[in-house]
């Protein structure tokens, strides 16, 4: 049997900060706004926003947004706010970052 990801799910108190930074900042198509809960399309998966406490900083998702061009990317980010630590060399690049609650994001190209 096979699986593919549906969804990753993140609790957040600040519902509207989160759903800027999902769709303003990393450019993610909002397809759901219902009362505690908004999807954002992620290139076939979904990132899901459920109201409810973060648990930022413990070993939970990292969600990794593919780029042939890390550090472009990233530079298009931070420069709509993101922040992002410095891309990783070869022969994979690598940035990690944080969303407004504190979950890991990273821009990868493996």
């Amino acid at each position: 049997m096979k699986m593919k990801l549906a969804r990753i799910i993140l609790f957040t108190a600040r519902m509207e900060a989160m759903t800027e930074f999902y769709r303003d900042v990393l450019g993610l198509r909002q397809v759901t706004d219902e009362k505690g809960w908004r999807e954002f399309d992620a290139g076939g998966s979904r990132i899901a926003l459920h109201s409810g406490p973060p648990s930022p900083g413990r070993k939970g998702p990292k969600i990794a947004f593919f780029s042939k061009d890390v550090a472009g990317l990233r530079k298009t980010l931070v420069g709509r706010g993101a922040k992002f630590g410095k891309v990783g060399a070869a022969p994979y690049f690598l940035c990690d970052g944080r969303d407004p609650d504190g979950n890991p994001i990273q821009l990868t190209s493996h």
